[in-house]
């Protein structure tokens, strides 16, 4: 029997900082206290208790002759003034990684930035962490809860945001909240926090989780990072047990271990893992003659897995120890069947199934027959072993043999995420799915995979039924046909829904479903645009449609304005020649002002139409930025102009009447600079 200790088990830095203060102003004689316990770890705690460190939770508890000790977790920067108002003699143990963010989160918020934290809300260092923000600052606890948060509060899109994580954070779960957080928020400083002793810590525990069958950890139950640790292992390993001391450990925890794995949280001192591994090493070889037990069947197995020496057990299996069984009783833990050779044949759970959590009771029923192996039989008692398992196996591995040689596909659930790839299970056998081969992409998350059922090839068959396949190869070849079928189907008009996948100065690549097509800057909006991240960002999900198509050479151009938001048929349909209209001057020439109509639609109102007298230039009667109401004199479609008169809701006056260039040529607006140059044009030749 193996058992491996983390070497990461045990005080971290911060935690060890903070015990030692402690232990060492008491033996100086000094009288302490502590603002909480000094760590989540109650057998520590009632040492120091013994040693007349007391617990209190508010400064004004401290006496007038007790140094007050703040723990590794910090406290707001109220708590500290709180101490030096009430004159306490306080000892910082602030861990120097939660002073850092500290700093970070306090700088960032005087600079008008808003704080985001990843962690625990209710735990005291996050509580800290907060208390040292001067402006807005939010808690999210993962992935989702982060998504949510930006949903509800819009602004931290744009806004300058802080982001920082408890220093026990779980690894896995920042790595997912930096992808959303890079991808909403486009004005985002990120700190990562996560103390290096924890990445490790993790790190370990998730590597010695996937190497052995059964799991201890030990730590205190309050403990946050000892938390993580167990959900870590339990990832990998589905017998891991969180245990505080050496009492807890039982004989069944080991019933079925070949190898133990242990880690220890942050906060739990060295005796108390040395006595948890003095303990597992008694139940696990009470006396002598087990020991010896133990090692030889260690040493006949010691270059074999258990998977490969299960399988190995498959060879000597004959066909006749293949029976079939009716079942005549079931428990949870053990299904009664009647297999007609004068004998109560027994399967136990683990003998049905690789599930070591399966429910019998909602497996099968009475009545139902099985196909089982005979393992063993006890004439004297009458009764005999069977698996289905391993009857299942047999079959699963001449299927996968089969399937080998017709090159067939399969389909099986991904069970595991090991060192270098994936284990998929299919007809009761196990293939191995490299990582090079169980995505269609590298950069494509193989946790994602965990649980889901994939179809892939066997690519490789070797000793003791090890089996290799490939998942990319269907991947591969579905993709192939679906983009066969893409631009075979696609065609100009169409409609998609896409996401921006990037940005240049001349428009926007659209994923249209691993076929990308681009938005020209021109097709964005209607109205002038200098970049298009005016109109889109990466990440954005838009409606466009097929303007233009090249099969050949695979491109697609695509459409994103939407005719009915065309300024010019906004204007056809709500505007006509002699309505009064209230217009806005934006700007000025020689012979003439341009007034904005609507958004998109400018008119030119002739300097002749400004007054009903004589204008020398525009400037003398209209400013830009003023309002003014104008009639529409003409509208000329074709072309896009607009002109407008002033002068034609004015009372007539006498004024010697200076030459009036013809109204149709003394025209009009354009939303382009190309159409104003033509107006120009029109307008210097009827003065002329």
């Amino acid at each position: 029997m193996k058992i491996t200790l983390a070497d990461t088990a045990g005080f971290c830095f911060g935690v060890k900082r903070a015990v030692d203060t402690v232990y060492e102003l008491v033996e100086q004689g000094k009288k302490v206290c502590t603002l909480g316990p000094i760590i989540h770890n109650p057998q520590l705690v009632a040492d120091l208790e013994e040693k007349g460190v007391r617990v209190i939770e508010d400064v004004t508890e401290a006496e007038d002759d007790e140094i007050l000790v703040i723990r590794s977790h910090g406290v707001p920067e109220s708590v500290l003034e709180r101490t030096v108002k009430c004159n306490v003699e306080t000892v910082d143990a602030t861990c120097p990684f939660v002073s850092k963010i500290h700093k970070i989160v306090k700088n960032a918020s005087l600079a008008g930035e808003t704080v985001l934290i990843a962690g625990d809300a209710s735990h005291k260092e996050v509580i800290g962490i907060v208390g040292h923000t001067k402006g807005k600052v939010y808690v999210f606890e993962d992935e989702i809860s982060l998504e949510n948060l930006i949903k509800s509060h819009p602004e931290l899109e744009t806004d300058p945001v802080c982001v920082v994580s408890q220093t026990t954070f779980n690894e896995k779960i920042w790595q997912k909240t930096e992808i959303l957080l890079k991808k909403y928020c486009t004005n985002r400083k990120i700190f990562d926090t996560i103390c290096n002793a924890t990445s490790m810590r993790q790190a370990e525990a998730a590597r010695l989780s996937k190497e052995n069958d059964t799991m201890v950890v030990i730590g205190g139950r309050h403990s946050s990072n000892t938390k993580k640790l167990y959900d870590v292992c339990l990832m990998n390993c589905k017998n891991t047990v969180l245990i505080e001391t050496a009492d807890e450990l039982k004989p069944e925890i080991f019933e079925h271990a070949d190898a133990i794995g242990v880690v220890a949280g942050a906060s739990t001192p060295a005796a108390i893992i040395k006595e948890a591994i003095k303990t597992m090493t008694e139940i696990l070889n009470p006396v002598e003659e087990q020991a010896e037990v133990t090692e030889v069947v260690q040493k006949s197995f010691e270059e074999m897995t258990d998977e490969e020496a299960f399988e190995a057990s498959l060879d000597s299996l004959n066909s006749d120890k293949k029976v079939k069984g009716v079942v005549v009783q079931v428990t949870p833990s053990e299904i009664l069947v009647d297999y007609n050779r004068g004998l109560t044949g027994y399967v136990s759970a683990d003998e049905y199934s690789f599930d070591r959590n399966i429910d019998l009771t909602k497996e099968v029923k009475v009545g139902d027959e099985l196909d089982l192996i005979i393992m063993r039989t006890d004439d004297m008692e009458g009764t005999a072993m069977l698996s289905k398992r391993r009857y299942d196996a047999i079959a699963g591995w001449d299927k996968i043999v089969a399937a080998k040689e017709n090159n067939e596909v399969l389909t099986g659930v991904v069970t595991e995420v090991i060192k270098g790839g994936v284990v998929a299970v299919t007809g009761g056998m196990r293939v191995f799915i490299p990582a090079s081969q169980a995505t269609l992409y590298k950069s494509d998350s193989l946790e994602e995979l965990k649980g889901q059922e994939v179809s892939f090839r066997i690519i490789e068959i070797g000793r003791r039924r090890r089996a290799v396949g490939s998942i990319r190869s269907i991947l591969r070849e579905q993709r192939k046909e679906e983009m066969a079928k893409f631009w075979e189907e696609i065609n100009v008009g169409d409609k998609f829904t896409g996401t921006v996948k990037s940005l240049t100065g001349y428009g926007a690549f659209v994923d249209l479903g691993g076929v990308d097509g681009m938005i020209h800057v021109s097709e964005l909006s209607w109205q002038r645009i200098k970049n298009p991240s005016e109109v889109v960002l990466v990440g954005d999900t838009v409606e466009v449609y097929v303007k233009a198509v090249d099969k050949e050479k695979k491109k697609i151009s695509l459409g994103y304005k939407k005719d009915e938001e065309n300024p010019w048929t906004i204007f056809q349909n709500n505007y006509n020649v002699d309505d009064v209209v209230k217009v806005t001057i934006v700007s000025m020439t020689t012979y003439g002002a341009f007034a904005r109509i609507i958004p998109g639609i400018d008119g030119l109102i002739h300097i002749s139409q400004i007054a009903n007298k004589h204008v020398a230039k525009p400037q003398d009667e209209l400013t830009v930025g003023q309002e003014v109401e104008a009639k529409i004199t003409a509208v000329d479609l074709e072309k896009k102009r607009v002109s407008l008169s002033i002068r034609a809701l004015l009372e007539p006056e006498v004024v010697e009447e200076a030459p009036v260039a013809d109204a149709e040529d003394a025209v009009v607006a354009t939303a382009s600079e190309e159409e104003v140059v033509i107006a120009e044009s029109a307008t210097e030749e009827a003065a002329e």
